[in-house]
């Protein structure tokens, strides 16, 4: 299976008031075939820092049963309890046994470290299809990724794509949640 250029989004929510919005939003970007969400966590940190999770789609039946749980894999967070753990250690081993790189504990990422106790997070794994085109020429280019990340609205200022007013209200916006107690 060809696959887009893939991202792990983390976004941390204090007091979670979901609507409907963001998957309405996800759904939209879908459509468009701009956005593909191969797989999404909603991960909920009480006060003691106990963690609970739950799987959030937008994927058919069949593109959930093809692509699985990934972010788990990624951020090292087994679900179905021990035999849920289990395979997943033998589907890596096989998978290590036909050659596949395999992604082991030191390589896990610690998201799960990042969120604060009495909070929640959404964790999207995104496949961007838009960037396919742009991918596969850069690849034929002789080109490949040195880094990516997201860019401040606070840091647009400094190369003027954004005042100073537009960029703090941008920051405040995105900022906002993670100040309120």
């Amino acid at each position: 299976m060809a696959i887009g250029p893939v991202q792990l989004i983390v976004l941390g929510f204090r007091h979670p008031d979901f609507h409907g919005r963001i998957i309405e939003e996800l759904e939209r970007l879908r459509e468009s075939d701009t956005v593909r969400v191969i797989d999404s966590l909603a991960v909920y940190k009480d006060a003691a820092g106990n963690l609970e999770a739950m799987h959030l789609s937008n994927l058919s039946q069949d593109e959930a049963i093809e692509l699985g749980s990934k972010i788990g894999a990624l951020i090292g967070l087994g679900f179905e309890g021990e035999e849920g753990v289990e395979a997943g250690a033998r589907a890596g081993a096989e998978a290590a046994a036909e050659g596949a790189a395999v992604f082991t504990d030191e390589d896990a990422w610690e998201v799960l470290e990042d969120i604060p106790n009495d909070s929640a997070a959404a964790l999207l794994l995104l496949e961007h299809h838009w960037a396919v085109p742009l991918r596969d020429a850069i690849a034929e280019a002789g080109g490949y990724r040195l880094s990516d990340g997201f860019i401040s609205p606070l840091d647009l200022v400094e190369i003027g794509l954004l005042s100073d007013t537009e960029a703090k209200d941008q920051h405040a916006l995105e900022t906002a949640s993670a100040s309120k107690k």
